[in-house]
């Protein structure tokens, strides 16, 4: 994997505006993409990021980049607990949370819908995606049933975000430099 593909994919979360993103990444060995992995964790790490292979499919890997600080705040919201809940994931450690999540991933295959609550999708969007599907009022990062003009100043924000990342990494900025601390 490229330092440029995580850019282009996560850089909302390496500069702490989302709590994670998620992206399929091709690898020729999974031994290879697993110290690849190991690599990034150890450059992100300290930074207050962790990467992670949720699947493996096809010579594809889905790969979690996410801030577990933000994640555990987000996943003690009481709709984001109910939502998990009725999806049948024991509530009260985010490992744990992403642990169900994996085994989701594994054995359905459809993506699951909670899956937003592990990107820090607002949980009234997500639970509008799961019980209002087509009632959505924007569309965008996310499909948005609530605050449309908040969600729309955020795809903003990700969005210049993630080319200010990538303007600099091609001026020579390093993964370390670009990420922020949290």
């Amino acid at each position: 994997m490229s330092n440029e593909m995580l850019i282009r994919c996560c850089a909302p979360t390496m500069a702490s505006l989302k709590t994670g993103n998620m992206f399929n990444c091709p690898f020729s060995s999974r031994e290879e993409m697993t110290a690849e992995l190991r690599r990034l964790n150890q450059i992100l790490g300290p930074k207050g990021l962790r990467v992670l292979p949720l699947r493996w499919n096809d010579g594809r890997a889905l790969v979690y980049l996410y801030r577990p600080k933000m994640l555990e705040k987000d996943l003690r919201n009481d709709l984001a607990s109910k939502l998990l809940s009725e999806c049948g994931y024991t509530c009260g450690n985010p490992n744990s949370c992403i642990a169900q999540l994996i085994v989701r991933l594994r054995d359905n295959q459809d993506f699951p819908h909670e899956v937003g609550l592990f990107l820090g999708y607002p949980p009234a969007d997500v639970d509008g995606f799961m019980h209002r599907k087509h009632a959505f009022k924007l569309s965008g990062i996310w499909k948005v049933y609530d605050d449309v003009e908040g969600a729309s100043r955020q795809f903003t924000r990700c969005k210049r975000c993630t080319e200010v990342y990538l303007q600099r990494y091609r001026q020579g900025y390093s993964l370390d430099k670009l990420t922020v601390t949290a």
